[in-house]
């Protein structure tokens, strides 16, 4: 029965772990610090099961705390440390942590909620309070007996609609993930890699593929507390990075600097995940560094990866790949009510991403509903449809389908021919009621700056490239779009706008 704690017993434990700022820690010292940490929870009273939200950025304390929360047999609940009191407060009081983590803005926005949170008995620091209760705990915890299906993680889901819900990631469910990951061939991160942490720590993404792979392989780990693109450029090549997880945004920023391909020489694999590459920053990428970004697919609630190019025998732009060792996956046709008939000669019909693996969530909190089904399979919610050699292409959420008349609308269709408009720097589609077929396809966009954009003009570049159906019946003209922690733009914060009447930037 595995802990993920256990991953920090490294065979090589005098190695470099972690490097933050002009500090380091060995992979024993990191696993003497989870020690004490995890005994130290034990001493407050904490028992295992209890939830411990972690409301921390990227630096040294949140490795200590998440694996220290895991060992001492609890439930690590990772927390935005941007969150508001409204929004912190739901996940506390959802979620009935016992204790939370984190700075001092955190420790006061926590206080106009308090009283809302009856399960919640201690507020921990960060920084010098964390070292002073490190210090005066015992350097070795009770034994843990929790692992294998127990729930390790609670991680809340941003959602296209409503509130965030729990998604239960077991210590099984996140180990499998690990080692599918692990057993790519060639192997995308091995002991002898540097890789940039500066993906949120406290997203899936950041936590899985992230910290915990760089753990997984005993790699050393360089953290950057948050993106900005020079100094992130600049840590890459003054540690030798070999190994970058990194998002869409990032990428295109760091395509756009002078010392891109300088800084990069030294990087072996380097992949993007949340959302799709642009194909104009993968080709600068390409060019400046004779390779590619390698692009996968996956989900929080399967820990996450699902796909990779990493798989694909090239990587084709647009792609998400195939499915990585361990994943099985298969598409089905919703309104046909029929598995998709692979073909070997043409590119196959869309249909819904369904998944089956170790990897995927116990469901969502507290009951495990809406969980895989009885036979293991899940149904994501996302379209695809594969091409000739068997590499899938995205279309689309099912419910972020429009439908105009009876007829499929796909919002990234509509948006990949607004991103062609010379003086649009970014869009998004939703749909819009409307009284006579039902739904209308309503854009968002942002001019580049200096450009004097109008919703005439982007409607009528609309309709140069879609049928009529698909086009904007109505384009709003915004300062900026919403979008979560890596980047990718919320569709559930521009509808909570849109149903609000108020600008996208308010929410």
């Amino acid at each position: 029965m595995r802990n993920l704690a256990d991953l920090l017993r490294q065979p090589d434990p005098g190695r470099t772990a972690l490097i933050f700022r002009d500090s380091s820690l060995t992979w024993s010292e990191l696993d003497a610090r989870v020690d004490r940490f995890a005994a130290a929870l034990h001493q407050l009273g904490l028992t295992e099961g209890d939830r411990v939200a972690l409301a921390l950025g990227n630096g040294l304390d949140f490795p200590v705390v998440y694996f220290g929360t895991l060992r001492a047999g609890l439930v690590a609940v990772p927390v935005n440390p941007g969150f508001t009191a409204r929004e912190l407060g739901h996940v506390l009081g959802d979620s009935g942590a016992a204790a939370l983590v984190g700075g001092p803005l955190v420790a006061e926005a926590v206080e106009d909620v308090r009283g809302a949170l009856p399960n919640l008995r201690h507020v921990l620091g960060t920084g010098p309070a964390l070292a002073d209760l490190l210090d005066a705990a015992p350097a070795t915890p009770p034994p843990a007996t929790r692992g294998g299906e127990n729930l390790a993680v609670l991680i809340y889901t941003s959602g296209t609609s409503g509130r965030p819900k729990g998604a239960m990631l077991s210590h099984r469910a996140l180990l499998a993930n690990l080692d599918q990951c692990a057993r790519i061939e060639p192997p995308p991160l091995t002991s002898d890699d540097t890789v940039l942490l500066v993906l949120p720590l406290f997203h899936i993404y950041g936590l899985g593929p992230g910290l915990g792979q760089a753990a997984m392989a005993g790699a050393t780990a360089v953290i950057g507390e948050r993106f900005d693109p020079v100094a992130t450029l600049g840590l890459i090549g003054q540690h030798g990075v070999t190994n970058v997880p990194g998002a869409p945004p990032m990428y295109v920023a760091w395509s756009l600097l002078p010392g891109f391909a300088e800084a990069f020489k030294g990087v072996r694999t380097a992949v993007c995940g949340a959302d799709q590459l642009p194909a104009d920053a993968q080709e600068r990428l390409r060019e400046a560094t004779g390779h590619y970004v390698y692009e996968g697919y996956g989900l929080t609630e399967t820990a996450p990866v699902l796909t990779s190019t990493l798989m694909s025998e090239r990587p084709k732009t647009g792609s998400i790949g195939r499915p990585i060792p361990g994943v099985e996956l298969r598409l089905f046709d919703v309104a046909a009510g029929e598995y998709v008939d692979p073909d070997d000669d043409e590119d196959s019909d869309p249909g819904e991403i369904e998944v089956r693996g170790g990897n995927l969530f116990s469901g969502y909190w507290p009951d495990g509903s809406g969980g895989p089904d009885a036979d293991g399979w899940w149904r994501t919610g996302d379209v695809a449809y594969a091409d000739e050699d068997g590499d899938l292409f995205l279309v689309d959420r099912i419910r972020e389908l429009i439908l105009v008349s009876g007829f499929n609308v796909y919002p990234r269709e509509v948006e990949d021919v607004l991103a062609t408009h010379p003086l649009i720097a970014e869009a998004a589609v939703i749909g819009a009621p409307h009284p006579y077929t039902g739904e209308t396809v309503r854009a968002f966009v942002v001019a580049v700056p200096g450009a004097e954009l109008t919703a005439e003009d982007v409607i009528a570049h609309c309709e140069r490239g879609l049928a009529r159906f698909k086009c904007p019946s109505s384009v709003d003209v915004v300062a900026r779009l919403p979008h979560s922690a890596t980047g990718k733009v919320s569709k559930g914060l521009l509808r909570k706008a849109a149903l609000r009447g108020l600008d996208p930037s308010e929410v």
